[in-house]
């Protein structure tokens, strides 16, 4: 058995694994809301460019 082995196996299971899931649980949901943050804004951004671009478009086919 590997010292890593024994020390996953401790942060498991040994007496402080609940606060260690709880660690655990934190860390998975702030990387699933970055990522979730990265892709609405990612959308937003998309979204301005197309209003930015569908304005101009007004403005030239009411000029023409």
């Amino acid at each position: 058995m590997s010292t890593h082995s024994l020390y996953a196996w401790i942060k498991k299971y040994g007496p402080q694994a609940s606060h260690h899931q709880e660690v655990f649980d934190q860390d998975a949901r702030i990387r699933q809301l970055e990522k979730e943050l990265k892709r609405v804004t990612q959308e937003r951004d998309i979204l301005k460019e197309a209003t930015v671009f569908f304005a101009e478009e007004s403005k030239k086919n009411t000029c023409s």
